[in-house]
């Protein structure tokens, strides 16, 4: 078996673990067995799918983090220019803490909460604390792999700005972050874990991803306004509300140690930053038998009671599905949405982004001139940020924790497989981006009042045309067809700069408002032009044999 490079820095560190009870040999078996199975892409389905083929020791996942490296240019300034590095490294660690988070949470919470290998490995004379400990070691070595590819470049970049000690201040400070984020998922699914079981609590895990991306999105908020600016100088005025807010806690060591200000509150923040991260870790460590036994009840199903079909939804498929065979195709792929619970481990999160995002920008507005300017402005265009969640979700339909069920796109007497990408888009449409849009839209009247309602109308029909144009990513393969194991792997810059379509969009619709009966016009014209690129879409498909 490989002796990967992360074994050999782990073997420095083989003491520490045995000194807690770790059976270290086991552990780093166990180990390079989920590093190797990591690095193994699962071989395509059907033959027909011509894809470039990978070497068997390639790892997707290390190959996909040059997408964080591209995002680790924009902490560049953070780092170098200024002169508050509380407020520098406060928002540095902020925007790390977010990307690492939304990745912890999309990525890596079916790690955190995957029961499948218990029953081949507590079988083995393996202790219960060497595999809880060696999934922790799983999660935080992919973790460091991201956060490397975040800040590498930046750290490089701040110490010949700063001095040697500013690189040993920030390793130092991104190991604890890494392992108050680790912990802090862990606890908040262990309370949930507590109090519910079977598909319910596969149900309101869901909802906690949504609520967590939510958090983490409005917390980075609220991080920016601990600071304000008077005299184009950045000025920080202590408050008991900012002991709540962690990325404060690690940016203050570099205002202590570096810029020699000692302050009572520098201090405290300091001591918070080393000491909740080792504190978690000890509460974590205590609580983990009884977390990993509350993990048992995600295999109860419940006797497994069957979702019934929604009137209103039966009755939209007959309205928008005219085929039957489209319709038998919406049901389908609306089963195996919703019960694909690692798809939407993955793709919830977005909504919940979706939702919150919009409203950012509105706070902003309005903290920078007032409500009534706003209202007064064209800021319900922001309501575009909800498309953001569109890519991602739409890449992820080509994933299925049941892929290998796929052959039955063969077995099955199917001509043409336009139906089948129709139906699995409305499906979309329908249960993911309509609800969102629907929360939004009836704000966005409250707020603008009426008169924004045909602009509503224009970003629903740009969300459905750009969902078709989105819908190339499933082109070279069926849905539902590959493992989630290659998710990691699926073009994480293809979709960043799909996104780039919605500043367009913005753009175009922004323009159509400052021309006479410029709204109304846009819309038909945006109809016409949405119809015919889905029927153009779909109009000429592979056949399935």
């Amino acid at each position: 078996m490989k002796n990967f490079q992360t074994l050999r820095f782990l073997d420095l560190f083989r003491r520490i673990f045995e000194s807690f009870g770790i059976d270290y040999p086991v552990m780093r078996k166990i180990l390079a067995v989920k590093l190797t199975m990591d690095g193994r892409r699962t071989p395509t389905i059907f033959n027909q799918q011509a894809k470039k083929k990978k070497k068997p020791e390639e790892n997707g996942f290390i190959k996909s983090l040059g997408m964080y490296v591209l995002l680790s240019l924009m902490l560049i300034p953070f780092v170098i220019l200024g002169s508050s590095l509380l407020y520098q490294m406060s928002i540095f660690y902020g925007i790390v803490m977010f990307l690492v988070m939304t990745s912890m949470i999309s990525d890596f919470s079916n790690v955190l909460l995957d029961v499948r290998d218990k029953g081949i490995l507590l079988t083995k004379p393996v202790d219960k604390k060497t595999l809880n400990v060696t999934k922790t070691i799983h999660i935080c070595i992919y973790l460091v792999f991201l956060t490397a590819a975040l800040t590498m470049i930046p750290l490089v970049v701040g110490t010949f700005r700063h001095g040697i000690l500013f690189l040993f201040l920030a390793i130092f400070g991104l190991i604890l972050v890494n392992l108050f984020i680790v912990v802090l998922t862990a606890i908040i699914y262990y309370f949930i874990l507590r109090f519910f079981d079977g598909e319910k609590l596969k149900d309101i895990i869901n909802y906690v991803q949504i609520g967590l991306s939510i958090s983490i999105a409005v917390g980075y908020q609220v991080l920016a306004r601990a600071f304000s600016f008077v005299d184009m100088k950045i000025t920080f005025t202590p408050s008991w509300w900012q002991f709540f807010i962690p990325p404060i806690w690690f940016g203050a060591p570099f205002e202590l140690f570096l810029k020699h200000h000692s302050d009572v509150f520098l201090v405290s923040f300091s001591l918070l930053a080393l000491v909740i991260p080792i504190f978690s870790i000890i509460i974590y460590s205590r609580m983990m038998p009884s977390f990993e036994r509350n993990l048992q009840k995600l295999t109860n199903n419940s006797g497994g009671i069957k979702r019934k079909e929604r009137r209103w939804k039966s009755r939209l498929v007959k309205i928008i599905c005219l085929r039957h065979e489209e319709r038998i195709f919406f049901r389908f792929a609306d089963d195996m949405m919703r019960n694909e619970r690692e798809f939407r481990l993955k793709v919830y999160p977005a909504l919940g982004l979706s939702l919150v995002f919009p409203f950012i920008f509105l706070f902003n507005e309005i903290q920078m001139n007032s409500y009534a300017h706003m209202v007064s402005s064209k800021w319900y265009l922001s309501i575009y940020f909800s498309c953001l969640m569109i890519p991602n979700a739409i890449a992820m339909l080509k994933y299925s924790g049941k892929y290998k069920g796929a052959w039955i796109f063969q077995t099955a007497p199917i001509q043409n497989l336009a139906p089948l990408y129709s139906a699995i888009l409305k499906v979309f449409i329908v249960n993911l981006f309509l609800p969102v849009y629907l929360v939004l839209s009836a704000i966005f009247i409250i707020i603008f009042k009426g008169k924004v309602i045909d602009d509503l109308l224009i970003v629903f029909v740009t969300a459905i045309l750009f969902s078709v144009i989105c819908s190339n990513y499933l082109k070279g393969t069926l849905p539902f067809s590959e493992s989630f194991e290659d998710a990691l792997q699926s073009g994480g810059l293809k979709v960043f700069l799909a996104t780039l379509c919605i500043a367009a969009f913005t753009g175009i619709h922004l323009a159509v408002t400052f021309i006479p009966y410029g709204v109304p016009i846009y819309l038909i014209v945006l109809v016409a032009v949405t119809a015919f690129s889905w029927k153009l879409a779909y109009k000429t498909m592979w056949d399935v044999k």
